[in-house]
């Protein structure tokens, strides 16, 4: 677990600085992760809701803690106090199946307590929102969703992650919303600045990032300062480098906000958005900018994982309206690959992006330029494809590439085994 949450916090700033790599595999998260040697310092940070944010609660496995209170409630009793709440805000970490289970929990639960609502996922760009409404009207298969919305194109985890969500929202022809824009403009606006994008990309971002809260500030720079940045990313840029990447960040808090404000408006129906920690944290992400646009209710629930050996985890009362405590996990529910792919000008195969550091495929004979022939004797032209096919694989299993590297054939056997699968991404 120790090398997890290592590559997980710094996975997550390379994920917004638009990095390749790891980052090409991963999400902001909730940040650094609980260890006994190394808390977590995100869980108490003197910020948030003035009335709470000086005072703790002790979250246990199997807690639900409101932090009006501080006290436990049960579940049930936690989908009863979000009656009231126009927006539900659920965090995850990307790679943890509980949490997975936490949101699918709430959104059934609210769907009980009045059946008018939609979900906004952080994982998909609004591009794609023609394919989701196709899947909610019950129209598409399962594999003719992933295929079509170009799963593992957008997102880096196995849809296995959101299915019972998605199952869900097919069966009760619930609205889903894609919350996010595409990456690639994310990207620009951290090395540019909004006055850097072209009118185009405007569209998905109508205005600068407001940069000026300075509790998020605060707690973006705890995780970037938590993480154990690669000594050749440090030196006098590192002040430059976060505030591209802060600029990033609540850029795309901003522009979930307003993408999940105008789905819960156009229907009239309660929002439950389904996002990364890292954007919910205190209050202070998406959650605090849709308030800002609506001035409508809302409530946040995200879980904290209470290491192993611990009865109670410390957190700040205003981290959260909801704080539920969850055990580790031995490993991922999915095994990680550790490959990114690209494709090239001229050819149909795909390209390796860049040399793997972390999971399988760093324990594996690939480079960076390797040109896939072949997988398992399947040819793939498509990116998503080709993901979708080794998506079906779990541990103990085998897949067998053939690839080009300087003009010569070579067979690479990709072993999924256990210790590898502790690492963030694909």
């Amino acid at each position: 677990m120790a090398a997890f949450r290592k590559i997980a916090a710094l996975a997550a700033i390379l994920a917004v600085l638009g990095a390749t790599g790891l980052a090409q595999e991963s999400k902001p998260e909730a940040g650094p992760k609980e260890s006994p040697a190394k808390p977590d310092p995100t869980l108490t940070l003197k910020i948030g809701a003035p009335g709470l944010k000086d005072k703790t609660m002790g979250v246990g496995v199997g807690d639900i803690l409101a932090a009006s209170s501080g006290k436990a409630v049960d579940f049930d009793g936690m989908i009863r106090g979000m009656a009231g709440d126009r927006f539900v805000y659920v965090g995850e970490t990307h790679n943890s199946l509980p949490m997975h289970d936490l949101e699918f929990r709430v959104i059934q639960g609210l769907y009980g307590l009045n059946p008018d609502i939609a979900v906004g996922m952080e994982m998909l760009p609004v591009t794609v929102q023609e394919t989701l409404n196709k899947w909610s009207l019950g129209l598409l298969t399962r594999e003719e969703f992933v295929r079509e919305v170009g799963w593992y194109v957008h997102w880096n985890f196995n849809f296995g992650y959101y299915e019972k969500i998605f199952a869900f929202a097919k069966e009760h022809r619930i609205p889903v919303y894609a919350l996010n824009i595409p990456r690639e403009i994310i990207t620009r606006i951290r090395m540019r600045g909004w006055d850097g994008l072209t009118d185009e990309e405007k569209k998905f971002i109508p205005k600068a990032p407001d940069v000026s809260n300075p509790d998020h500030r605060t707690l973006i720079r705890t995780i970037f300062e938590a993480a154990e940045i690669p000594h050749a990313m440090k030196g006098m840029g590192l002040d430059a480098m976060f505030d591209g990447l802060y600029r990033a960040q609540v850029a795309w808090d901003q522009v979930m906000a307003a993408n999940a404000v105008r789905g819960a408006a156009s229907q009239g129906r309660r929002m439950v958005v389904c996002a990364g920690s890292g954007h919910l944290l205190y209050n202070l992400g998406i959650n605090m900018r849709a308030y800002d646009e609506s001035r409508l209710p809302y409530k946040t629930v995200i879980a904290v994982v209470v290491p192993e050996g611990r009865k109670r985890l410390e957190v700040e009362r205003s981290y959260a309206d909801y704080v539920v405590g969850l055990a580790g996990e031995p490993r991922p529910a999915f095994p990680s690959v550790g490959l990114s792919f690209k494709t090239v000008d001229n050819l149909e195969n795909p390209v390796v992006e860049s040399k793997p550091i972390s999971g399988a495929a760093a324990r594996a004979d690939f480079e960076r330029g390797d040109i896939i022939l072949a997988v398992d004797g399947l040819r793939f032209t498509d990116i998503n494809a080709l993901w979708m096919h080794m998506a079906g694989f779990g541990y103990g299993d085998e897949i067998k590439f053939r690839i080009l590297r300087d003009g010569q054939v070579k067979d690479v056997a990709l072993k999924l085994e256990a210790g590898a699968e502790t690492e963030a991404g694909k």
